[in-house]
Order: structure tokens, then C-alpha cells, then sequence
């Protein structure tokens, strides 16, 4: 399992980091992204924090960790500022916050996280065929998302993103160490939302690539 959407926290999480890498590790993922909930107000301080102790990790936890955020809740036309300032910071890889059924996200965050290139589109609720045609364009991941309440759009999620022929992976939305998930309880979120079995290899795949770009970033040799 490679699980990207994780939070640590040093935002609304249970576990410090580093606990946080050593509890997927065991759950069973072998890379992580840890994506803490950033807005203007605290990405110059949550990014580098991120950087540091995901640097000095490095392979010690068992399982490779990456710096990430999850831009949340920032109005529309403000979103791709944010990306791109988190970017600056040196963020390994952005996730927007979607239009999850179980939050009142502003309408219009969808798109504005599609136009501002995030890499991870999270939950993004009743997401429109427009939305999803653009997310694929753009080459931008959309969420199956383990997480209760965000999880009850999944079906739905999985058919626009596969009629668009848009990237989709699967996300633990972790915040405490039960949330944590390894690749059988991920492939069974997926295959309830819908997917089929190659659908299911191919967003294991998609995280596997999302992540090859990811150790490019970082200069290191994807192997």
C-alpha cells in the first residue's frame, strides 16, 4: 500500500510523524505521504516541520515518508495561490480538500484545485463529468477515500473519474492509527465503490507512478 492522504499532528492527526510512519509501516504500506491540513495561515510552519523530520526519517521507520499537505477548506479563488505557495515551501506533493458530501465545502473548489494542478484531488464528493474530463486532462489523481462520511460518494467518484478516463487512487484519510490501511482493506473500499479488478490494479498503479514522480522531485533515482 501506498498511502498518500495521512495526517500527523502537527495538524488535526492522533501521532507525531514519526509514530505515524512506524504505525503504517506495520499496518502495511511501504511509502507515505503525510498531508497535514494547511491553509495561509500555517503552511511556512507545517511544510518545513514536514520536510525535517520526513528528511531525517529517510528508510529508519521501515517504510519511506514524504512531505505532503492537504489545502483545506480555502475559498475558490484563493486555492491556487495556496498550491502554489506550498509548492515554494517545498511541499513533495499538494492534495486539495474536495467537495465531500460530509463537509459544506465551497462549491467551486473542485475545479479550482483541477486548474491549480494538485496532485491528489481528495474526496471530491458529486464531482461533475466536466470536473472529472479536466481532473484527467490535467493529470490530476481523484480519491477512493477509506474514510467514513468522505466514503459515501466513492460509487460515484469511481464512475465519472473511469468514464473520463482520470487517475484514480485509493486514500486512508488517516488521523489515527485504526485509520491506517493496509493494500487488502484498500482494494476492498475500492471494489465497493464499484471498480473492477483491473480498475482496482490500475489505481495501485497510479500511486506507484505518483510516487516514482514524487522520488523525481526529490532527485532520487525511481526504481
Amino acid at each position: 500500500m501506498i498511502d498518500f492522504h495521512t495526517h500527523s499532528l502537527l495538524s488535526d492527526g492522533d501521532l507525531l510523524p514519526s509514530e505515524l510512519a512506524r504505525r503504517a509501516a506495520v499496518a502495511g504500506c511501504r511509502a507515505l505521504g503525510i498531508s497535514d491540513h494547511v491553509d495561509a495561515s500555517n503552511a511556512d510552519f507545517v511544510v518545513p516541520r514536514l520536510l525535517a523530520v520526513c528528511g531525517e526519517l529517510g528508510g529508519a521507520a521501515g517504510i519511506e515518508v514524504f512531505a505532503g499537505v492537504e489545502v483545506t477548506h480555502v475559498p475558490p479563488p484563493l486555492i491556487g495561490r495556496i498550491v502554489e505557495r506550498c509548492r515554494g515551501l517545498g511541499a513533495e506533493f499538494v492534495i486539495v480538500h474536495g467537495e465531500t458530501p460530509a463537509e459544506p465545502v465551497q462549491a467551486g473548489t473542485n475545479a479550482a484545485a483541477i486548474d491549480a494542478g494538485a496532485d491528489i484531488l481528495s474526496h471530491p464528493g458529486l464531482i461533475s463529468s466536466d470536473e472529472a474530463r479536466a481532473a484527467a486532462a490535467r493529470g490530476v489523481h481523484l480519491e477512493i477515500s477509506c474514510r467514513a462520511g468522505h466514503c459515501l460518494a466513492n460509487g460515484h467518484v469511481a464512475r465519472a473519474g473511469a468514464a473520463a478516463g482520470a487517475l484514480l487512487l485509493i486514500g486512508s484519510d488517516a488521523h489515527a492509527p485504526s485509520d491506517l490501511v493496509g493494500r487488502e482493506r484498500a482494494a476492498r473500499v475500492a471494489r465497493g465503490a464499484g471498480l473492477g479488478e483491473e480498475e482496482v490494479a490500475a489505481a495501485f498503479r497510479n500511486a506507484e507512478a505518483l510516487l516514482r514522480a514524487i522520488r523525481g522531485r526529490r532527485g532520487h533515482v525511481a526504481t
